[in-house]
């Protein structure tokens, strides 16, 4: 009788420890991370970052989710609203539009909810609405554009800027970067400028490249371009007109169909990004905060000009691939 008494407050006992253990077992935390659009090959790397800092972290479930296209602003804001709906430990996003996101933004800060910003700025207070943005420095990038552009033109001619969209804040500062550098290193070179908008798609943005180029038929030597549909749209664009690899052109980005365009001369030159580090420092930065580790306001992930003569070296390839080739293959929509 002893003996089951002591074998039954045992086992109690081993029940409690048990149990104790499995209550302190920390919870897996759930980060949802919201891009632009689903289709860009940039967009597959941003998510290929985040889910290798979750799973380097072990306890992190990424939930990723956009609209299907880059221009569907009130879509993105009902997702943010949905995810403060249901509790999640934070955000990362990258906004459709630098003051409509605003608004759920500092409702997410407001509910307890932290916000990362990555890739493109918010109007809203860093350290108030949102901890952190983590993304290119845009204007910068604009800038190795406009240089690029300005030195293969040897510092004159006349230069076509299809724009991207007016609500993006980030291509607008990539815009007037170019155009700021032209003007004050460049003044010999004129700009064409409507302005005219590509759109988010490469269709919307061949059609707009197709009214620039009839418009101005014969009047220009360059094109600069602020993101991946606007560089793909205008890419076809040219070829269609049998013009590509005629006038110098620097884009931005970088896809298959652009990758391809630049090994056959047709671009000079893409302005490069690194949205793998984007994905991934967008989360670990989330991580850290939620760990109560100190957090850098702005954590700026570089830009690089990828050229027919530096495309092959290991730097610029890490770049042009930032997803294995395999994962990406045939997986470009928009094309």
């Amino acid at each position: 009788m002893r003996s089951f008494v002591r074998f039954a407050a045992l086992a109690v006992i081993v029940t409690l420890l048990a149990s104790g253990c499995e209550k302190s077992k920390p919870s897996k935390r759930r980060i949802a991370v919201i891009p632009k659009g689903q289709t860009h090959e940039f967009w597959k790397a941003i998510e290929a970052g985040a889910r290798k800092a979750a799973a380097e972290a072990g306890n992190v479930e990424i939930d990723y989710k956009s609209s299907p296209k880059e221009d569907d602003t009130q879509l993105q804001i009902n997702l943010v609203q949905s995810f403060i709906s249901s509790r999640v430990d934070g955000i990362v996003l990258a906004p459709l539009s630098d003051a409509a996101l605003v608004a759920p933004v500092r409702l997410a800060a407001q509910t307890g909810i932290p916000v990362v910003i990555i890739d493109s700025p918010l109007a809203g207070a860093v350290g108030k609405d949102f901890i952190s943005y983590v993304g290119t420095n845009n204007y910068k990038a604009g800038v190795l554009g406009g240089r690029r552009l300005g030195q293969i033109m040897n510092s004159k001619g006349t230069v076509l800027l299809l724009r991207f969209a007016e609500s993006s804040a980030s291509t607008r500062q990539r815009e007037q970067g170019f155009i700021d550098t032209l003007a004050n290193q460049f003044p010999d070179i004129k700009l064409i400028d409507p302005p005219q908008y590509a759109g988010p798609e490469v269709n919307s943005a061949k059609r707009a490249s197709e009214n620039m180029i009839t418009a101005h038929a014969g009047k220009f030597d360059g094109v600069f371009c602020p993101n991946e549909t606007s560089t793909a749209g205008m890419l076809i664009a040219l070829e269609d007109r049998r013009l590509a690899g005629k006038v110098k052109f620097v884009g931005f980005d970088a896809q298959p169909r652009l990758i391809a365009g630049l090994r056959d001369g047709k671009l000079q030159g893409l302005v490069l990004q690194d949205p793998f580090k984007m994905g991934y420092v967008g989360v670990k930065t989330m991580l850290d905060h939620l760990d109560g580790k100190p957090i850098t306001p702005e954590i700026d992930t570089g830009a690089a000009v990828v050229t027919p003569e530096n495309m092959n070296t290991p730097q610029m390839q890490r770049l042009l691939y930032p997803v294995p080739r395999q994962a990406t293959q045939g997986s470009d929509t928009d094309r």
